[in-house]
């Protein structure tokens, strides 16, 4: 079925909350250990027609949290961040007052592969009292409400992507040469057309975009600045306020996320598992 088709709430076997009139719903009456083929199709009309779905109270262990993923799609490892053992499709992130982490830049994630994540599914484990909320943002509208000009400017432009300011920076030159001969720099259009919807966003983000193909420095640094600012407009946007086990499924294609790192130090454990996208078009 097509987004366009689904109007809010005309579900039989979901209830559809939105958040904001720009990204984000919370989904309730669903038990993601429980699936069938009409719930999941329910559930995938409405991560299009939403981008980013939240689900509460969901006690899923390690081993459905990996089948829900899978009944999305085919799962991939992450080449860099810390994964469970039993589940290497499982991704960590934590944060400690000892080891302290937040992804606190506005980014989509792992845009410096040839064929980036589809999208994420992601479990709140342990989840400080307050603080370390996760931000998302709708790419389709930073793309639409862009001046014509600057439309223009990008039409028809790539942009080059690269782990190297993310993942680069604390590694020895020899395995700097050695992810870089696994994960070339990628060129991506810098407008993305959604395979599924047809609808274009804006495809840049401030983690792995290095520069923007054909153009001088001074020129890919203003445009890209440009670009990210528009990317991260409060209208565009929904905040989320985690409780443990809850759970948060984003489209990589056609978001960003950013978040906030301000849990002062206290312990928050989140697991991810992401699934296999195509190659930007």
């Amino acid at each position: 079925m097509r987004v366009d088709a689904v109007k809010p709430n005309e579900y039989n076997r979901i209830r559809v909350e939105p958040l904001t009139g720009s990204i984000g719903a919370e989904i309730a009456n669903v038990d993601l250990r429980e699936l069938d083929d009409e719930l999941i199709a329910e559930l995938q009309d409405a991560w299009m027609a939403h981008k980013v779905l939240f689900f509460r109270d969901q006690h899923l262990s390690q081993a459905e949290h990996v089948a829900y993923g899978r009944a999305l799609g085919e799962l991939e490892i992450h080449p860099f961040a810390p994964n469970v053992d039993d589940h290497p499709e499982i991704l960590v992130l934590e944060s400690t007052a000892e080891n302290f982490y937040a992804a606190e830049t506005w980014h989509s994630d792992v845009t410096f592969r040839e064929c980036p994540p589809l999208g994420s599914v992601l479990i709140g484990r342990i989840v400080p009292p307050y603080g370390g909320d996760t931000c998302f943002a709708n790419m389709e509208m930073a793309y639409e409400r862009l001046p014509d000009d600057v439309k223009e400017q990008i039409d028809g432009r790539f942009a080059i992507h690269s782990y190297v300011k993310a993942f680069g920076r604390h590694m020895s030159e020899r395995k700097r040469a050695e992810a870089a001969e696994q994960y070339p720099d990628q060129k991506h259009p810098i407008v993305r057309t959604h395979p599924v919807t047809g609808r274009q966003s804006l495809y840049v983000n401030r983690i792995f975009t290095l520069t923007i193909d054909g153009m001088t420095p001074d020129e890919s640094r203003s445009l890209r600045q440009r670009l990210y600012d528009e990317a991260s407009r409060p209208e565009y946007q929904c905040r989320f306020r985690w409780r443990p086990e809850s759970t948060a499924q984003w489209d990589n294609r056609c978001t960003q996320h950013y978040a906030v790192p301000d849990h002062g130090g206290m312990h928050r454990r989140m697991e991810r598992v992401t699934l296999i996208g195509d190659r930007p078009f």
